[in-house]
């Protein structure tokens, strides 16, 4: 596997990681009256930069957010548009475009 591949898998990875304990730590923040949250622009930012299966494992796994019909929808289309773009991506690497 050459290293651009290895690279975006990585930071796939750790994206992924990070917006899932994201979610983990905003969820106990939820539960601390007058605690410091972390806002949900931040949340869709995390998604939007490939880290929108983390932000929807951690919906889930934790119960947050799942209320909210904008993150009900948003986060599986910015799945989809993350996939889209990885896609894509691939696709130009394999006709050597870069």
């Amino acid at each position: 596997m050459d290293p651009v591949s290895l690279g975006v898998i990585a930071f796939f990875i750790v994206i992924n990681i990070a917006a899932f304990l994201i979610m983990f730590f905003d969820k106990l923040s939820s539960r601390k009256a007058g605690a410091e949250r972390i806002s949900e622009g931040l949340l869709f930012f995390m998604a939007t930069v490939f880290g929108s299966i983390g932000v929807y494992a951690g919906m889930f796994a934790f119960r947050h957010k799942t209320r909210k019909w904008y993150f009900i929808i948003g986060i599986p289309v910015l799945i989809l548009q993350n996939c889209a773009f990885l896609y894509v991506f691939y696709g130009f690497l394999a006709e050597g475009a870069f």
